[in-house]
């Protein structure tokens, strides 16, 4: 399945250093991108050729800088890697026109709204005609057997295909897929993604584990890492469930000096 992500003032974002913050149930990795003919980005947790450049860093975290003068201190901060992040899918067109079908998708299902988020981030860049060789369709690259299985079927009006295309159709089939995953592996949301991306009876076979598919490994660094980037933090979510209806607090967001200016100034 493609990880492409479109990526708009992309050669803007790769050329600003940051560091990606990841969940304590994955080690930090680095994220490399690079942008092909069409404009289009490709994320990897590794440099897998010379096409690659380094996007985030994942050696270190974010650290809060400072509140400016005569501003009092927020009291959370949000890392500087992740409210770029946010940003783009803030002003991404193909992600606006698709979040409530995730929404709806992630509350009828109960699966994590920004694991799905960044699940189709990696799997289509939100570009709800998307296939691949392999004839995965749609949003969450779905192939049309699975769909099959999680309810999806021809009628008089489409094809199954053409239903796959149909944002609606496809994040719905394809959450209640994950959610089917995420209960086969209790706790163990890297095996869900290892099998989503590799196939059920791949992990059965590496004995419960993360297969030894190089792709695979890639593609479940990455998802985690887009998740927990997307994820706000940990005291915005504990706030947010005592006050379910009130306003989030605050956030600072984490001043990352960049080098290229730095080096500028010098």
């Amino acid at each position: 399945m493609p990880m492409v992500c479109k990526v708009f003032g992309l050669l803007r974002l790769l050329a600003v250093p940051c560091v990606l913050l990841f969940s304590q149930q994955i080690a930090r990795a680095d994220l490399w991108a690079y942008v092909d003919e069409r404009g289009v980005a490709h994320f990897a947790a590794e440099q897998t050729d010379a096409r690659y450049q380094l996007f985030f860093r994942g050696n270190g975290l974010d650290a809060p800088s400072g509140a400016p003068a005569g501003q009092a201190a927020l009291p959370f901060a949000l890392p500087a890697a992740s409210a770029r992040l946010l940003a783009f899918f803030e002003i991404s067109p193909d992600y606006q026109r698709v979040r409530h079908h995730l929404r709806a998708a992630a509350r009828r299902h109960g699966v994590e709204y920004e694991l799905l988020q960044a699940l189709i981030a990696a799997e289509s860049g939100f570009d709800a005609a998307a296939v691949s060789p392999r004839g995965a369709i749609g949003l969450m690259q779905l192939m049309p057997a699975t769909a099959s299985r999680f309810g999806v079927v021809a009628d008089a009006g489409r094809t199954l295909e053409q239903k796959l295309a149909d944002p609606a159709v496809n994040v719905q089939a394809g959450a209640r897929y994950l959610r089917h995953l995420i209960d086969q592996y209790p706790g163990r949301t890297d095996l869900a993604l290892a099998a989503y991306n590799a196939g059920e009876g791949a992990v059965q076979r590496a004995g419960r584990q993360i297969p030894p598919i190089k792709e695979t490994q890639n593609y479940v660094r990455t998802v985690l890492a887009l998740r927990a980037q997307l994820k706000p933090p940990a005291p915005v979510l504990a706030q947010r469930g005592a006050h379910p209806r009130g306003p989030l607090p605050p956030v600072r967001v984490a001043q990352t000096p960049n080098p290229i200016a730095t080096e500028a100034n010098e």
